[in-house]
Formats: C-alpha cells, sequence, structure tokens
C-alpha cells in the first residue's frame, strides 16, 4: 500500500527590517550614544625615572663619575629587593657644554654633561620612601618624578567597559523614551580605547629626610564606547 505524503508550507510574512527601509530606499532611524566607564583602585606599583648627571672639562672624567654612581644605585635596589627585570636604562647622554658667544667671540667646548637616566618599577609600595631616600644617599640628582598604577590592570578594564556599555545602553534608552519611539537592535559597536591606570606624577621633594613621604591615593581607569540602535517601527 502506498501512502501519500502531502508536505504544507505555511507563508509567514516577513517583518520590517532596516535592510527592508534601505532596499525601500528609507534611511532607518538611529539613535547614536557614547558611553563611559570609570574605575578606581589602590595602586600597588609605582614607577620611579631617576638618574645621575655630572659635569667635568672631560668627557671620560664625566662618564665615569656618572657611571660609578648608577652603579652604586643599582647595586642599593638590587640589595633592597628590586629585580633586575624592573631596572633598565632608558636613556645615556654626553653632551658638550660651549662657552658663552655674547662677547661676540667663537664659542668653544668648555666642558661634558654625562647622564644617565634609568625606569625602576617598585612592586612593594610600603619600601617606596625607604628606597627613594637610599637613591638620593648613592648619588641620583636627576630624578623625573613617578607614576602610580596596578600590576594587573585586566579586571579594571573589564569592569571599566562593563560600565562604558551599560552607560551607553541607558542614555540610548532616555532618549528613545523622551522621543516617545520604541529602541531597536543594536547595529554598530566600538570603542574607543582604555585609559591604563595611571595615577598622578610626582615631584622630588627638596629636603631629605630618613625616608621620603610618598601618598599614593588611587588610580584612575577610564573607558568609552559608541553604540548605535535602530529605532523599531
Amino acid at each position: 500500500m502506498r501512502v501519500a505524503m502531502l508536505t504544507a508550507v505555511l507563508a509567514v510574512p516577513a517583518l520590517p527590517s532596516v535592510a527592508d527601509d534601505a532596499a525601500a530606499g528609507r534611511e532607518p532611524g538611529r539613535i547614536s550614544v557614547t558611553g563611559e566607564g570609570l574605575v578606581a583602585a589602590e595602586p600597588d606599583m609605582a614607577t620611579i625615572t631617576l638618574g645621575v648627571t655630572n659635569e667635568h672639562r672631560e668627557a671620560q672624567k664625566a662618564m665615569a663619575a656618572t657611571s660609578e654612581a648608577v652603579q652604586r644605585i643599582l647595586d642599593r635596589m638590587a640589595a633592597m629587593g628590586i629585580e633586575p627585570r624592573d631596572m633598565q636604562t632608558r636613556n645615556l647622554s654626553l653632551l658638550p657644554r660651549w662657552s658663552d658667544r655674547s662677547s661676540g667671540g667663537r664659542s668653544q667646548i668648555t666642558g661634558f654633561e654625562a647622564s644617565n637616566m634609568v625606569m625602576v618599577r617598585v612592586r612593594d609600595l610600603s619600601a617606596l620612601g625607604g628606597i627613594l631616600d637610599a637613591v638620593i644617599t648613592d648619588g641620583a640628582n636627576n630624578f623625573d618624578g613617578l607614576q602610580f598604577s596596578v600590576q594587573d590592570p585586566a579586571p579594571l578594564v573589564s569592569e571599566a567597559r562593563k560600565q562604558a556599555v551599560a552607560d551607553a545602553m541607558a542614555r540610548a534608552g532616555e532618549l528613545a523614551e523622551a522621543a516617545g519611539v520604541e529602541l531597536g537592535p543594536l547595529i554598530e559597536m566600538s570603542e574607543h580605547g582604555v585609559a591604563r591606570p595611571r595615577g598622578m606624577a610626582m615631584e622630588m621633594a627638596a629636603a631629605r629626610a630618613d625616608s621620603v613621604p610618598v601618598a599614593a591615593g588611587e588610580v584612575s581607569l577610564q573607558a568609552n564606547v559608541s553604540m548605535v540602535f535602530a529605532i523599531a517601527d
């Protein structure tokens, strides 16, 4: 016995879409917003840029004095627990010093300035004041400030991004409600970079103390996103 099988096809009318609007030559309504996320955290690392600068009539002696002082500083920091991976030479220079030409005569080299700058990461902030005091004692006379940060910014980045997206969606909802329209699906989203955790630069105190006072405060991280929503029919 043969059984005839029938297949029923149910036609469901398609709902209007952004693609349909484009095909019909109609520009779909959109709502464009930006969102911001800001996260603050207590820093757990400091980056110092410091060095030694010496002048002498002879270039070799200027560089030798600078190198000796920098080596003392590196040895002292190693003894205080700073690992080799956290010490890096950032700038090494030897520049001539010229005589004054105000008298109209020909300018001549009168000496040389040797400078060696080192970047140091301090991962134990409780030791920061003592380290700063020690390097001054060992000859550091060129200090380019310090920056506070966090060693693992990934969780802060993630939280800032979530806040930025939530902020953008809330703004879009408010705009749609104020305009008396219904917010449609998300069409486009882009991130405008993330500002990594960073604190305020700190200047070196001129007066020497038993331990240089340091206030770490907080560091902040900011994320920004742009989102484009369709306006539902």
